[in-house]
Order: C-alpha cells, then structure tokens, then sequence
C-alpha cells in the first residue's frame, strides 16, 4: 500500500490521503469506505466491494483500489495493474465503472488529489464504460487534465435504459412496435415461464444449458456469474426466468432488481426454439415483475447497440473511454501523438 498526504488549500488542517490496496480486507476495514460501498448506499452492483471481489477471484484480475480520504469523506476508483498500464477494475459483465464519492465530499478536490498521486504509480491509465449522467466522465477528466495529464475522451458504447415514469406494464406495453405486440399475442402460450426470486441449483443449471445451446459465445467466468447470482439471491435481488416449451428449458434471462433499477445481465435462447420466440415471452414477464410488483423506476439493458434493445428500451445513453498519459514520458509520445490525429480527423469541418 502506497500513501500521499498533502494538506489542502484555504488553512484546512485535515489532510487528503491517497492509499492503494491489494488486499481488498483493508478497505473493507475502512468504515466509512465500507459504508459508502454497501447496499443500499452503493447505487449498483458494480460499486459493490463483492463485485470487485469476484473479479479477483473469477477472472484474473489483481486490484490496485484507490482510495481518497478527507475526515469521514471518501472517494474510491477501482483500478487494476497491466504491466506499466492501470485500468479500471471492470470486464465485460460491467455496466459501468465510475468513481465513487460519499455525498456531501468535495469530490472534485478529491479526485485532484487521485490524479496527481497516479502519476508515480504509471504513465499510462485505461477507465472505460464511463457514465457522463452526473459528470462523472467530465469530473474526472478535468481531475486528471489539472494534474497535468493530457487526458483523451471518446465514446467507446451505448447504454439502452427505460425510464418507467410511474407507468403500470399495460401502459409502458401498449407503446411497444406492433410486431413486438403481436409476437407476443401469438406465441406467449408456446411456452411455460417460471420466475424466481432466489437462487435454484436447478434453474440455474437450466440457464447454462440453455446459454451453451444459444447464438451467444461461451461464457467468460461461468464461476464469476454463479457466485453473483448466489449471492444476489440471499439478498432478494435475483429475477431468474426459465421458459420451457415440451418441459425442455428453452430459454433464461438473468435480472437483478437494486436502488429503484432492474439490471438485464443475460439473456439467450436456443437456437431451436428460435420460432417460438421464447425471448419475447420471457422478457414481457420479467418486465412486468420489475415494473408492476418491483415498482422500480429505470430498467438498465447494459451496453451494447444490439437491434432488439431498442423494442423494449426508450432511451440511449453514451458510454465513455478515458485515455490518460504523461506526457513527458517517451514511451507514450507515439500514442498521444496518434491520439492527437484522430481528435483532429474527427473534427467536424466548418464551412
């Protein structure tokens, strides 16, 4: 663990920490950290110390956490190591990755104070799969830039979201394209739908098999996501949903349910089953569990601009890649200086 104190600006005697931990005990041995990650203070799965946790363990990545601390006040970015890189602690089950700050904190103080103390850990930070909803992009971005970064932005995903806006499932349904409708109308009773609210060693094993008979490619940590569901199944979070058509499964979708949201992780269907439309039917009684019983406020599809997000979804949100390098560093001169050349190319010409 490495750690920089530095007294603030305007005769404030409490002091900024900067500390990074391999060892994800120590931060939750940290109070108030601990708190700030919990639920329901955590606003996602993602934020969760379980999350990252999982990712240690599941899928070879070995954490460097930063942590910011003012007083009480804390701020926290998961990162990982790549040879003389860092990157954000995320992977391809990630929504996001974002900075996470205790209400009420100066967190732009707070992330000056990360930016400036990254510099002697790498000359080069990765983070992907940005948010900008509340400028977390943007904060961090200026954060790094003041530090004396040259920091890149560009747009690398979508993110497809539903906000609800207090409609039952009937009302949010009937807006749906007409070919949505009608598929549902002609194939709902094809197949049987069973949805569960905790964690079924049997369904569970049916939502494998039917992800290895899909159009999906294998799965990355099949021991990752088993451990995620588990564990969101203790706490009632889980939406599990089996369709079976003969008693055969034939298609499985894995929601979580969390801080007013409803997060669509996975979704597949058998490539056999494929003119029974299961997927259509299983995602009209998932969407109905959330909106209905739930009574959650925004359904999150995850990223990716897949063409059937957008009959369910009502609206797209940007996700975002931060490149930062030092720029006296000659090993990253070639990469700034591509990185230049595609701001510039890309450009718009004024006429």
């Amino acid at each position: 663990m490495d750690t920089k104190i530095q007294a603030p600006e305007g005769g404030n005697r409490q002091v900024i920490s900067v500390s990074y931990h391999d060892d994800l005990k120590e931060v939750q041995g940290d109070a108030p950290l601990a708190a700030l990650l919990a639920v329901p203070a955590a606003s996602s799965p993602f934020d969760r110390l379980e999350w990252w946790q999982g990712l240690v363990e599941h899928c070879d990545m070995f954490p460097l956490i930063a942590v910011i601390r003012h007083g009480e006040a804390r701020a926290v970015l998961p990162l990982y190591r790549v040879k003389r890189s860092i990157e954000g602690l995320a992977n391809w089950y990630n929504f996001t990755l974002r900075p996470i700050v205790s209400a009420g904190a100066d967190g732009d103080a707070l992330l000056a104070e990360m930016a400036e103390d990254l510099a002697g850990q790498a000359p080069h930070i990765t983070l992907a799969k940005l948010p900008d909803e509340n400028g977390e992009t943007t904060r961090l971005a200026a954060a790094f830039r003041k530090a004396g970064w040259l920091a890149f932005r560009s747009q690398c995903d979508v993110n497809h979201v539903l906000h609800v806006n207090g409609r039952s499932f009937a009302d949010y349904f009937v807006t749906r394209p007409g070919p949505l409708r009608t598929t549902l109308k002609r194939k709902a009773k094809k197949v049987e739908v069973t949805l569960e609210t905790y964690f079924n060693p049997d369904s569970w094993a049916a939502y494998e098999a039917v992800y290895a008979q899909s159009w999906k490619p294998e799965e990355g940590s099949p021991a990752f996501l088993r451990q995620f569901a588990q564990a969101e199944g203790r706490a009632g979070r889980l939406r599990l949903a089996i369709a079976r058509a003969g008693g055969e499964p034939v298609a499985a979708q894995f929601w979580t349910v969390e801080a007013g949201t409803a997060w669509i992780h996975k979704l597949a269907h058998t490539e056999a089953s494929k003119p029974l439309s299961p997927g259509t039917t299983l995602s009209a009684a998932l969407f109905e569990q959330v909106i209905d019983r739930d009574k959650v406020t925004l359904i999150d599809f995850g990223t990716g601009d897949d063409p059937y997000k957008r009959d369910w979804m009502e609206d797209i949100r940007p996700r975002y890649r931060l490149e930062m390098y030092r720029p006296l560093w000659p090993g990253n001169w070639p990469a700034i200086a591509r990185a230049v050349v595609r701001r510039l190319v890309s450009r718009p010409v004024s006429g």
